[in-house]
């Protein structure tokens, strides 16, 4: 009987990133690059439907599924895209630009909050630490060393009702007597107090030798769908002592939170996933611990906020029933988890704790975003929106709050635009335009030359268009203008934003018909659930006395430019605040006051969600907002007027309109 030989061991060869990866015949050259360690963006998961996985073979061969997204001179230069490409000889691989994840300017900050931060909350925060000096047992007093210890604490801190982890009674015996009996507790406040009457019970999670109350830190995570951000919080002086970002490892399995839960349905994807974003958290603790040198063992908790997909597939929980009607969550409240069962580097004894989940796509980031920003402690009439792949909306003040989730797709965070990219170096984000010659003026992150452009860079260049006259409301390019700028392209009519000689890319850098159709589905999406909420509690989207804008795509958002393609409602710039990442925010919160955590679970449970999908309102709404600003122009006073000046200066100059 024949046995099946063992497959053949290929070598990888990977640049600019000078890294080698062995792999079987056969394997796919995409998760090749991510086991090497290098992060390609691949947008639609591995699917071969968004092209912007595409790599350079510069030696060796691979069996590829061709796709429309690679042109036959593309080809010819032996371009291949990753995803549809396995190895089958030993290979160098060159990782243009455009495809790579880098992140050079991910820390950069955006515009500060003002006036829009949670009030009145004590310094209390749930991880404590107590100092305890006992006396040895004797023959008269030998209660066990566990009675002894609570005793301890509860007539010197007066605590009591507490609950111990096992862990703590495994070690006590050898931790006491050696440190002739003085030790440092550590507690968790894991329940909270939804009466008043109602008592905390504390939870004993650790128990070090001697005084180490010094040592007295946490963890604050937002697992964002695009990034992972972290910051290192002293407890004793209440302050952030590190802060540290990267991208979500996840992103080269898909840009948004339906590819990802698509990817699950494969064999081993949800460990893939959830493994991926664990090494992410690491990645991010080791700055912070580098940045602040602080060791390791002194963390003491770990709090985390994402939307309801990205908890989920932190936790290993598959996220198909997300999808699936009737769109239901594994939990709303989810219970505290050992963080190092998640495979997270950090002492056994730390916890992690979740922000509370409101629905499938409405979650603990939300929450923590609403919480931190004081939305729920306020008679104002707020808009909250979390601009990104995932668009979440919330309504409301301190008596009510509606929410719903827009499912904006991944143009805001540069997918699906044919040269888009997120947020990084060479990123085109500042758009103008000469209106006698319609050239372009652009800027791009950290000045140098272009190599794509960002979400908040197209918004600004289709507003741009729009106002001068390229483009009609309806998206599409006029082609009677006196420029050669204006073309036909493979994706439809095109604008040239950067000749090939201008790029970091060789190519023309360019702006397509289908990418402001992406675009206008986007904010369509995001203004259609606004106006559905809006209309579900009786108010217009011009009632709104404050509009707040979070997330770190939000923070860099023109207003006006946003108002002009019908993405925010046509208000005074005044009613708008920033307050960069709102689930960052109400995690570091919590982490300081257990005030915060019982408003955190009050707010989730006053909020009435909307399954905009479900709601025939949101459909016909979506569709009237299929144009720029609005089919419906009188929603849009500011911008009507503006193009109204623009049709008559034309006229005037004899130029067709």
């Amino acid at each position: 009987m024949k046995k099946d030989l063992p497959a053949k061991k290929l070598k990888v060869h990977f640049e600019p990133d000078n890294v080698d990866i062995i792999v079987d015949e056969g394997d796919n050259l995409l998760q090749a690059a991510i086991g090497a360690g290098t992060h390609i963006y691949a947008a639609c998961g591995g699917a071969g439907t968004c092209g912007t996985c595409k790599v350079v073979i510069e030696k060796g061969e691979v069996e590829t599924e061709r796709t429309a997204k690679v042109s036959d001179e593309e080809f010819r230069q032996g371009v291949r895209q990753a995803c549809q490409s396995r190895v089958i000889s030993d290979l160098a691989v060159s990782i243009p630009l455009e495809s790579r994840l880098e992140s050079g300017v991910l820390s950069r900050e955006g515009r500060e909050a003002v006036g829009a931060l949670a009030t009145g909350w004590r310094f209390n925060p749930p991880l404590g630490k107590y100092f305890v000096e006992l006396l040895p047992p004797t023959i008269e007093d030998n209660i066990s060393d566990l009675s002894r210890l609570l005793r301890g604490l509860k007539q010197r801190y007066k605590l009591s009702n507490m609950t111990v982890d096992f862990d703590i009674v495994r070690k006590l015996p050898q931790i006491l007597r050696s440190s002739d009996w003085k030790a440092t507790v550590t507690t968790l406040v894991t329940a909270v107090k939804p009466r008043a009457a109602e008592i905390r019970r504390p939870r004993v999670i650790n128990v070090e030798a001697g005084e180490t109350k010094a040592n007295h830190y946490s963890l604050a995570f937002d697992i964002g769908t695009t990034t992972v951000c972290g910051q290192l919080l002293d407890l004793n002086q209440g302050k952030v002592i590190a802060q540290g970002i990267d991208y979500n490892g996840q992103i080269s399995y898909g840009a948004d939170v339906i590819t990802r839960i698509d990817y699950c349905r494969r064999k081993g994807g949800l460990d893939k996933l959830q493994q991926t974003v664990v090494a992410t958290i690491n990645g991010v603790i080791d700055q912070l611990l580098d940045q602040s040198q602080i060791d390791r063992e002194h963390i003491g908790h770990l709090g985390v906020a994402g939307n309801t997909t990205m908890i989920q597939l932190l936790l290993g929980l598959d996220p198909k029933y997300i999808r699936l009607t009737p769109y239901t969550p594994a939990a709303n409240l989810i219970p505290p988890v050992k963080a190092g069962s998640l495979g997270i580097k950090v002492g056994e004894h730390v916890y992690l704790s979740a922000y509370p989940l409101v629905a499938s796509y409405v979650g603990g980031d939300i929450i923590s975003g609403v919480v931190g920003s004081g939305v729920y402690q306020r008679k104002e009439k707020t808009l909250y929106m979390d601009i990104g792949t995932n668009g979440e909306i919330v309504i409301g003040n301190s008596d009510w709050m509606v929410t719903a989730a827009c499912s904006a797709g991944p143009a805001f965070e540069g997918g699906g635009i044919k040269h888009g990219m997120v947020a990084a170096s060479g990123a085109i984000e500042e758009f103008d335009i000469n209106p006698s010659n319609l050239e372009p003026v652009i800027g791009t992150i950290g000045g140098e030359k272009p190599r794509g452009i960002c979400g908040s860079g197209l918004i600004n260049i289709v507003a741009g268009l729009l106002e001068a006259g390229v483009i009609a409301r309806n998206g599409k390019f006029n082609t009677d203008l006196p420029t050669k700028r204006v073309r036909p392209g493979r994706d439809g009519n095109e604008y040239v934003l950067a000749w090939a000689p201008q790029t970091q890319i060789g190519k023309d850098i360019v702006i397509t018909e289908v990418d402001i159709d992406n675009l206008i589905r986007a904010k369509a999406a995001m203004y259609a659930g606004c106006q559905t909420l809006a209309k579900s509690v009786g108010i217009t989207c011009s009632d709104f006395d404050q509009v707040i804008i979070a997330g770190a795509f939000g923070s860099h958002i023109d207003i006006e430019k946003s108002i002009v393609i019908g993405l925010f409602p046509d208000i005074p710039k005044e009613r708008f605040t920033f307050i960069g990442n709102g689930s960052l925010l109400g995690v570091r919160l919590a982490s300081f006051s257990t005030d915060i955590i019982d408003d955190a679970r009050r707010v989730a449970q006053m909020m009435t969600n909307f399954e905009l999908s479900a709601t025939p309102a949101f459909m016909k709404n979506y569709i009237a907002a299929l144009f720029l600003p609005h089919t419906n122009i009188r929603e849009f006073p500011s911008v009507k007027e503006k193009l109204l000046k623009l049709r008559k200066g034309k006229l005037k100059r004899g130029v067709g309109v």
